[in-house]
């Protein structure tokens, strides 16, 4: 792929995420015939995530929110950067979280609960605490609630879930969460300082 396909690729991902999103989502029935209840709820976090990622990414919101929000107009987000972030933390982590859940340990799939339950209160934070919307925020209440409630619900019932599987979903969505702001005021740090 040329310089200028990456390019193009770190610009746009985020509609062919939404296109396979919903084809996630139409052919989950298909997929999910023998599949429990549980697992199938871990598995439809990932096509919902990609729905939210429409939202938030669309038109380059989210880095044009952040960069004026936490950069105060520096570039402390490149569009590669969400790009890596968003389809390293989210589609590559969720998709190693499905395969674990599958093979290893059902409760495993809390990490990809926990990921969606913790963006969604960063975006309910945000909100409340800038007085103003979000890029994301609609469908972290209209879709995280009550997809990641769900697929918790589903594990917790299922008697997978270990007060562990809890720890380390919980360690994994935090820590995902922190290493970007962390990222994005150290580049801040970066660009003041030249």
């Amino acid at each position: 792929m040329t310089g200028h396909g990456v390019e193009r690729l770190f610009n746009y991902w985020t509609y062919g995420g939404f296109l396979a999103g919903i084809m996630m989502l139409v052919l989950t029935p298909l997929f999910a015939s023998d599949w429990s209840p549980a697992f199938t709820a871990v598995f439809l976090l990932l096509p919902v995530y990609m729905l939210h990622q429409y939202e938030e990414h669309d038109g380059d919101r989210f880095r044009t929110y952040v960069n004026r929000m936490v950069g105060h107009g520096a570039e402390v987000l490149t569009p590669a950067a969400v790009f890596a972030i968003n389809i390293g933390a989210v589609w590559a982590l969720d998709v190693v979280v499905i395969y674990l859940a599958w093979r290893v340990d059902l409760g495993l799939g809390l990490i990809a609960v926990y990921l969606m339950l913790v963006n969604a209160l960063v975006h309910i934070a945000g909100a409340i605490r800038s007085r103003a919307y979000n890029p994301g925020l609609v469908t972290a209440l209209v879709l995280f609630l009550p997809f990641g409630g769900y697929a918790w619900w589903r594990i917790e019932t299922s008697g997978a879930a270990t007060p562990a599987d809890h720890m380390i979903g919980l360690a994994v969505g935090i820590a995902a969460h922190v290493l970007i702001v962390a990222y994005a005021l150290r580049r801040r740090s970066l660009l003041r300082g030249h």
